[in-house]
């Protein structure tokens, strides 16, 4: 079933020049614009800064949580195991999760969390993120969807653990402010 859907994606690519050169730069570019958006958050206020360090440890998490992952289970990319159209050129190895799309998705998720509208566009994008890397050929769908059930989850995860830190702390500056009185 995973090849069959990988298959109907990517027997497109090669036919639409023009759909491959916007898959091609989604596929490498995508970094780019969000590393821009984060970058012009941090110059909006204080608050977005919130939102930009907790972007940034969850997408340490997903790499690290990728690093070990790939240490114990290695799954071919599909242009090793099948005969499929590769517009450009990848690393030879596990295909199990997207770094592209993990990235993408732990900061999306991050964001949208905190800002609704902005969050969803980004959502958008990482999920078109990960639809070009099926269309580039480098990977599954169900590496796709692992991706980004990790990626959010992480967010999700790194946004309550901080969250309740930060209030755990409040609170405990405000009982040792009542003892030392």
């Amino acid at each position: 079933m995973d090849y069959k859907i990988f298959k109907i994606i990517n027997q497109l690519a090669g036919r639409y020049s023009i759909l491959d050169m916007l898959m091609i730069l989604v596929s490498n570019k995508v970094r780019y614009l969000f590393a821009f958006v984060l970058m012009s958050m941090w110059f909006q206020g204080h608050s977005y800064r919130k939102v930009i360090r907790y972007a940034l440890i969850s997408a340490a998490f997903t790499l690290l949580i990728d690093m070990l992952i790939q240490c114990f289970y290695f799954k071919p990319r599909p242009f090793i195991k099948h005969r499929v159209g590769i517009l450009i050129p990848s690393k030879m190895n596990s295909a199990f999760l997207s770094k592209h799309t993990l990235l993408a998705t732990a900061v999306a998720t991050s964001i949208f969390l905190r800002e609704r509208v902005l969050g969803s566009v980004m959502w958008g994008i990482s999920l078109l993120t990960g639809f070009s890397r099926i269309w580039v050929g480098h990977h599954y769908p169900s590496d796709i969807v692992r991706s980004l059930f990790i990626g959010s989850l992480t967010s999700i995860i790194v946004e309550k653990v901080f969250g309740s830190l930060k209030i755990m702390n409040r609170k405990s500056k405000k009982y040792y402010a009542q003892i030392r009185k």
